[in-house]
């Protein structure tokens, strides 16, 4: 088992955006490709359109005109069917349906070679269905290209119940050594990324429903101190609305409604009404948009305050304690009775702030007795954040909120209040997706690097779900779940039975 060598002959059936992309990815690595579409004119758009994107490459230096030259000599252009025969590798690249895609397979293989590999770059549908009408189903694998196929390095090679294990390594070798990444995947709904992304979406969504706080806050916060690229409401606007819907619709209903996957009734009022994103003009933001984020309040007065107590361990919260002793605060050492980060906290003045566990400000006050409790949403780092989310209850005075917000001014941080919700926003979502990529490893779907890679590579996810969740701690992630469920008492919430264990093998 090894990688297809460059005499390989590589055909790609569709010369859409994604099929010309695979086309440009197979010729870039040497390959002889046929770009096969029926569509009248279509196939030789696709070859146009990788021209026009690679002489881009070449103004910025990136290429020159004659590796350009040599790589589209290699790319032939056809709408003959008959073009592709001899080919070792045919990948399909065609619309998202079923029944359209299993008679292209069945056309594929009335005149493949018996030993042809065929891929299909679909998205959602099961591989498993696919190869259920194939005369050769050992041959029929998933090979998941990302968009734009030619940059992002990810590629789910993603194994139907009848795959042969040989097919699916030669292939995984061969996007390897395409210069992509990867990944094994097996023949599940939403494979290993559109599974694990989907809580950070409907997070988000639940969040905007819940008022919890304005769209550019959800934002600002998950960049900020998710330390993700987009913000999720962006980025559904960005994928479109109707798309990011359908999706989740699709993973929801494979599953057979688990509650997990539940859709959002927001976000099918917004697909109603035509509020579709960027591409209808206007989504949870009006196109074109310029600004980020919240207003910044940095100019407003901040007063040092000379009565702050900071007790217990906040060594499981990354910066926060070289942010404290950067702006002149002592951090008290821990002792074994005062330790770890439930009961870590900053006393200043009247104010008691905690890190959030997942319970409201309101019913961990009234359970732990601590009057004007002020919570902290998480943050990758908070020395290197810029933003700041807190949270208060119902008990929690003007005062002890002033105090609060004046103390992370002190420290040059941006404050977002944000309504006392269960897991605020940023901690909720990434112990979501700890679990997710948890279940998903439980469920036999991958393996715990693959997923971390997937996340990493295919959504520029800024660490691996699995080591994520590994640096918070698994006990607390467990922690935050078990105390949002309990919340909301849903099973939306439940802790996957692999991250439970796991998480108390890191305790013992």
């Amino acid at each position: 088992m090894a990688a297809l060598t460059t005499s390989d002959k590589i055909a790609v059936i569709g010369a859409g955006t994604m099929g010309a992309g695979i086309a440009q990815v197979a010729a870039n690595a040497g390959h002889a490709v046929i770009l096969l579409d029926i569509a009248d004119g279509a196939a030789q758009k696709g070859a146009d359109g990788i021209r026009l994107g690679l002489g881009r490459l070449v103004e910025k230096g990136k290429k020159t005109q004659a590796e350009v030259d040599d790589l589209l000599l290699k790319i032939t252009p056809t709408d003959r069917l008959s073009d592709i025969k001899g080919s070792r590798l045919i990948v399909e690249a065609i619309v998202e349906n079923l029944a359209v895609k299993q008679r292209v397979i069945a056309d594929i293989e009335a005149i493949a070679d018996k030993d042809t590999i065929i891929a299909s770059n679909t998205s959602s549908i099961s591989i498993s269905a696919l190869a259920a009408t194939a005369s050769r189903p050992e041959n029929i694998i998933g090979m998941h290209f990302f968009n734009p196929a030619a940059i992002l390095k990810l590629v789910e090679v993603v194994s139907g119940l009848q795959t042969n294990l040989s097919v699916a390594q030669i292939v995984f070798d061969t996007a390897a050594a395409w210069g992509k990444k990867p990944v094994h995947a097996k023949s599940t709904p939403g494979f290993i990324v559109n599974r694990v992304a989907r809580p950070f979406y409907a997070e988000a969504l639940r969040s905007l429903t819940e008022q919890l706080a304005s769209v550019e806050t959800i934002d600002t916060l998950m960049r900020s101190c998710g330390g993700f690229k987009m913000g999720p409401l962006e980025l559904t606007d960005l994928i479109g609305q109707d798309i990011n819907s359908a999706v989740t619709e699709s993973v929801y209903n494979a599953f057979y409604q688990d509650k997990r996957f539940m859709p959002s009734v927001l976000q099918a009022e917004m697909v109603a009404a035509g509020l579709l994103g960027r591409k209808s003009g206007q989504g949870f933001y009006r196109y074109p948009h310029e600004e980020k984020g919240a207003l910044d309040d940095a100019s407003l007065p901040v007063v040092k305050s000379k009565t702050v107590s900071v007790l217990g361990s906040f060594n499981g919260a990354i910066g926060l304690n070289n942010c404290l002793e950067e702006h002149g605060y002592q951090v008290s050492p821990s002792s074994s009775s005062d330790s770890g980060l439930d009961v870590a906290r900053i006393e200043v003045g009247s104010a008691t702030i905690k890190i959030s566990d997942g319970r409201t400000a309101t019913q961990r006050s009234a359970e732990d007795g601590i009057d004007n409790l002020v919570l902290l949403d998480y943050a990758r780092d908070y020395h290197l954040t810029p933003d700041i989310a807190l949270s208060c209850g119902v008990t929690s005075s003007d005062q002890a909120q002033q105090e609060a917000s004046d103390f992370f001014r002190s420290l040059g941080k941006r404050i977002h209040w944000v309504k006392d919700t269960p897991g605020m926003q940023v901690l909720r979502t990434v112990c979501m997706l700890v679990n997710e990529a948890h279940d998903a490893v439980n469920q036999g779907v991958c393996s715990f690097d693959a997923v971390d890679t997937a996340m990493q590579a295919g959504v520029a996810y800024p660490a691996g779900p699995i080591a994520w969740g590994d640096s918070i701690g698994l006990s607390r992630v467990v922690m935050v779940l078990n105390n949002i469920q309990r919340a909301y008492g849903e099973e939306r919430y439940r802790v996957s039975p692999l991250l439970l264990n796991r998480s108390y093998e890191s305790s013992a």
